[in-house]
């Protein structure tokens, strides 16, 4: 069973953005110097491959689109949380009718 080492991955992944950010070529040798100031075992098969994956991709252009999902998911994510909130305002009611009914045995 093939097993992924996640956190090496992300450690490429992170290098390329940080080159990015600094306005530098992501390329193999850019890629294999920050992973390996950041003190992880360079494999030089994923960083051919990330260096070749990203030549392809506007990077801009993907930060935007994933910022505008992440914008897009907030709105969804606060619908059943609504719906929640809505809850409790019932229970109230029916705390309020109960008193409502103890007071006319009162008074």
């Amino acid at each position: 069973m093939a097993s992924f080492d996640f956190e090496m991955t992300d450690s490429y992944m992170y290098a390329a953005l940080a080159l990015h950010k600094a306005g530098k070529k992501i390329d193999e040798a850019g890629l294999t110097s920050v992973v390996k100031a950041a003190g992880v075992d360079v494999d030089t098969v994923k960083v051919k491959a990330l260096a070749s994956a990203l030549s392809e991709i506007n990077i801009d252009e993907a930060l935007k689109s994933a910022a505008t999902m992440a914008v897009a998911a907030a709105p969804a994510a606060a619908g059943p949380a609504a719906k929640a909130e809505e809850k409790p305002k019932v229970e109230e009611k029916k705390e309020e009718e109960a008193l409502a009914g103890l007071a006319s045995l009162f008074g």
